[in-house]
C-alpha cells in the first residue's frame, strides 16, 4: 500500500483508508483518483467542495472536476446545496448496500449488457455460417446462455429486499444445504 506523506491533511487512519480505496479502485479498473475522491466523500462528516477535495488529497483541481463528473455519472455522489454558498458541495451515498447496488448496476450496464448483446449477434450469425463448426456454435451458445443466466440472476438479486438479501448472504454455506449440495456431489 502507498505510504502516507507526513504533511497529509487527513488523520492517518482516514488517509490510509483513502489510499487503500484508491489502490482497490485501480485493481477494479477504476481510476485511482476517482476512487480516492469517492473514499474521501464517503468518510467525510460533511459535504465538501471540489477545492476542499483537491486540497485534502493534493490533487489538481481539473483532476478533481473530472473525477467528480465520473462519480456523479455512477450516482455514487450527489450535489448538496449550501445556504449562502454558490459553490457546489458534494456528498457520497452513505448506505453501503445502495452504493454496492449502484456499482453493480453500473458495471452490468457498461460491461455485461454489451457483452450479452455481442454474444447474441455472434450466435445469430454463426447459426447460418457454414464455416463455423458445430463445436464452435455450441461454445458460443453455451457462453451466451451463461452470460444471460448470470445477467438475469443479477437483475433478480437486485429485486430482493435488503434484509432478505443480507440474511441470504449471512447464511453462507448454509445456502448450499438448502439445495442439498456439497463438494463432490451434484445438486439434487
Amino acid at each position: 500500500m502507498t505510504e502516507i506523506s507526513v504533511d497529509s491533511k487527513l488523520p492517518p487512519s482516514i488517509a490510509k483508508f483513502v489510499l487503500h480505496w484508491g489502490d482497490l479502485g485501480g485493481q477494479w479498473g477504476v481510476n485511482r483518483s476517482v476512487a480516492q475522491i469517492h473514499a474521501l466523500l464517503f468518510i467525510s462528516d460533511r459535504p465538501l467542495t471540489a477545492e476542499e477535495i483537491a486540497e485534502k488529497l493534493g490533487m489538481a483541481r481539473s483532476n478533481v472536476s473530472n473525477s467528480i463528473k465520473e462519480l456523479l455519472g455512477w450516482r455514487l455522489i450527489h450535489r448538496v446545496p449550501m445556504m449562502g454558498d454558490r459553490r457546489d458541495h458534494f456528498d457520497a451515498e452513505a448506505d453501503i448496500w445502495e452504493m454496492a447496488v449502484r456499482i453493480a448496476q453500473g458495471r452490468k450496464a457498461r460491461e455485461i449488457d454489451p457483452a450479452e448483446e455481442a454474444l447474441r449477434l455472434c450466435n445469430q450469425e454463426a447459426k447460418t455460417d457454414a464455416e463455423v463448426s458445430p463445436e464452435a456454435k455450441e461454445k458460443l451458445a453455451a457462453m451466451l446462455d451463461f452470460v444471460t443466466t448470470m445477467s438475469r440472476w443479477h437483475d433478480e438479486m437486485l429485486k430482493v429486499p435488503k434484509p432478505a438479501l443480507t440474511a441470504l448472504i449471512k447464511m453462507g454455506s448454509g445456502v448450499t444445504r438448502l439445495i442439498n449440495w456439497r463438494p463432490g456431489k451434484g445438486a439434487n
